[in-house]
């Protein structure tokens, strides 16, 4: 791990001066720090080399959660066990504490935050490796699109085939949150779903719209999520600790006699972002959630994959937990 400064700073503001003077460089710039889980892994591995990390934890105001009439407000800081143990949040977007509690183990729930959650770099193993110097990381190729790719994107892949790790990001798109963001420039609003940026349309070293000196300070989701029956399925190759093979995020409106009224599908582990299948969505509108139905619309959502040479698997995968979380939300 390359040596580094540490800085406390007492608010937002000082930690927003503390990122900066900024190199540029996502790699080697100030970056801030909360649980800390994935960045320090990173650090180790020397995909990162900050020549400062920026405390949040001293910072007041950023781990709390508010569930009421106008929705659900979450702070960067609250840990992932805290937001899969929240009453409200169980009585009301239960498919939110299920996205939390798929996350790794207990222990590391204890010390992850949702906004650190939101804002992990890719598990690609070549971008993870620290001699391998992909697209990714600078170089001039993505080892995956022709190499050992079981575990790399289906959709949306190219020029680099990473996919998003976050389990939050799907459920809390699919409940049409929002992040609130502090930086040099000031705060802003930004749309979940406009905040993961594609290979081919943002900076490829990158996975959202953030500057280095920017903190997200807290997620909300509106009042209309709350008339929403949600859930969030996952399917991992290993009980505990790792990440989704392919998971579902589905927020349903139910209407007279069980028709869909409106639905918000979002799959994980598939693409480079939470990728959201308006198609399937609209194909649902005003139907019954019939097996022929069902079964349809995951053909639907898994549309526009086109799989590398070892990860086709993830097609029926997929289309499997469509169907599932489509049957299950309706049922609750």
């Amino acid at each position: 791990m390359k040596a580094f400064e540490w800085s406390n700073p007492g608010n937002i503001n000082e930690a927003v001066k503390m990122l900066q003077p900024s190199t540029g460089d996502i790699d080697e710039a100030p970056r801030p720090i909360a649980g800390g889980q994935d960045l320090l892994t990173t650090m180790k591995d020397y995909t990162s080399r900050p020549v400062r990390l920026v405390n949040l934890k001293n910072i007041s105001g950023l781990n709390s959660i508010t569930v009421n009439a106008k929705g659900l407000t979450i702070g960067a800081l609250v840990t992932l066990s805290e937001l899969e143990e929240h009453a409200g949040v169980r009585k009301s977007f239960p498919g939110l504490a299920e996205a939390a509690h798929s996350i790794a183990t207990p222990q590391i729930r204890n010390l992850g935050t949702v906004g650190g959650n939101l804002c992990q770099r890719p598990r690609c193993w070549y971008f993870r490796l620290e001699e391998v110097i992909c697209l990714k990381k600078g170089g001039s190729e993505c080892y995956a699109a022709s190499g050992e790719n079981k575990y790399n994107a289906i959709i949306g892949g190219g020029p680099s085939y990473i996919v998003h790790p976050s389990d939050l990001a799907p459920m809390l798109v699919a409940l049409g949150a929002t992040v609130n963001v502090t930086g040099a420039t000031g705060k802003r609003v930004i749309p979940l779903d406009k905040f993961f940026t594609l290979p081919s349309e943002g900076n490829i070293r990158r996975e959202n719209i953030l500057k280095n000196d920017d903190i997200i300070t807290q997620i909300n989701v509106p009042a209309s999520a709350l008339a929403a029956k949600s859930t969030y399925l996952k399917f991992k190759e290993r009980e505990s600790l790792d990440f989704a093979l392919a998971s579902v995020a589905v927020a349903l409106r139910l209407g007279p006699n069980d028709a869909v009224r409106e639905a918000r599908i979002v799959l994980g582990g598939v693409a480079p972002i939470p990728w959201r299948v308006p198609a399937a969505e609209r194909f649902l509108a005003g139907k019954k959630l019939t097996p022929d139905v069902l079964a349809e619309t995951a053909k639907i959502a898994l549309a526009e994959a086109k799989p590398l040479e070892k990860n086709a698997y993830k097609v029926p995968l997929a289309q499997t937990l469509v169907r599932r979380a489509l049957a299950k939300a309706a049922s609750v």
